[in-house]
């Protein structure tokens, strides 16, 4: 267990005031929500300066889903959150079924409300990722704003004891959360305009880190033909109507041979892409992307496309 003295806030620039909102109490909203929207805008400097280390992330969760391994999200609070957001928008997006999981502090219930002391246990996370089968091949992603949280720097220590590649994302320079981690994000867009709200510029921080891994990610592993969702499950009838403008965008055939294909292939949008742009029948398109490892560019490469 981390020792009090070690989980200290008061230096941490997602608990310092803002020196431009000591007054958000007499602004007006307009004066607020402009301040709110200069400040956000630091968001993005902050996370273009950790590039390199997302970079780093997203190779590691490459490697680990060649090797059917997992991307486990672990955080408490609002970080949990974003992390299980991130896991269950992959699943329509990408036909994911468990390469990406998230975890919080909690468990389920603590989504929509907050589980007291469920943060502060490091032996909770260890039971949680127990409770997931973590493997060598796995990559856990720490997810805490102010870097000390202990239910996460306890879900890296005992990553780190099965062999798992461990991954930090703090809203805090040389944070805690950096010494159990082989690849620590750190970012700082500086105090939230209300003191402490970590849900505000350090959420968003985290969030479009997420975004960046998880699609990064899915594009390595063969999971987007040009800039297309061709591994979108096509769920309701929104997502149908997609999936054959997908299948049209991405062969320039008409809107009848898309939809005939998709309902040939049982809505496999990678497999009525190949099939059509090759000619070749079902079968046989299926042989070409699992040999390709889900790629179509290797499944066509022979096939000129307008």
């Amino acid at each position: 267990m981390i020792a009090m003295n070690e989980i200290r806030i008061d230096h941490l620039k997602t608990e310092s005031r803002n020196p431009r909102t000591l007054n958000l109490d007499t602004m007006s909203a307009m004066e607020l929500l402009r301040i709110m929207n200069e400040e956000d805008q630091k968001v993005i400097d902050a996370v273009k300066e950790a590039l390199p280390q997302i970079e780093k992330c997203v190779q590691l969760v490459i490697d680990a889903l060649n090797k059917n391994g997992r991307l486990i999200y672990i955080g408490a609070g609002t970080s949990g959150r974003l992390g299980i957001l991130d896991a269950v928008e992959c699943v329509p997006t990408f036909s994911t079924t468990d390469e990406v999981i998230g975890i919080i502090a909690g468990g389920e219930k603590a989504f929509v409300k907050a589980v007291e002391g469920a943060e502060d246990s490091e032996e909770l996370a260890a039971k949680d990722l127990d409770a997931v089968n973590l493997g060598e091949n796995d990559v856990v992603v720490g997810i805490a704003a102010s870097g000390r949280t202990p239910y996460v720097i306890g879900a890296l220590k005992h990553a780190k004891k099965v062999g798992a590649k461990c991954v930090g994302i703090a809203c805090n320079k040389n944070s805690l959360l950096a010494q159990y981690a082989d690849v620590a994000i750190e970012v700082d867009a500086g105090p939230e305009i209300l003191t402490g709200s970590t849900r505000l510029k350090a959420g968003t921080c985290q969030k479009l880190i997420l975004n960046m891994i998880s699609t990064a990610s899915m594009v390595g592993i063969g999971k987007v033909y040009g800039n297309l969702m061709v591994d979108m499950k096509p769920t309701n009838l929104k997502l149908v109507e997609r999936a054959k403008h997908i299948v049209m965008e991405s062969t320039g055939c008409d809107l009848d041979t898309a939809a005939k294909t998709l309902e040939e292939t049982d809505f496999s949008i990678k497999e009525a892409i190949v099939m059509i742009l090759t000619g070749v029948p079902r079968e046989e398109a299926q042989r070409r992307i699992i040999e390709n490892k889900g790629f179509i560019r290797k499944c066509i490469e022979n096939v000129t496309v307008d």
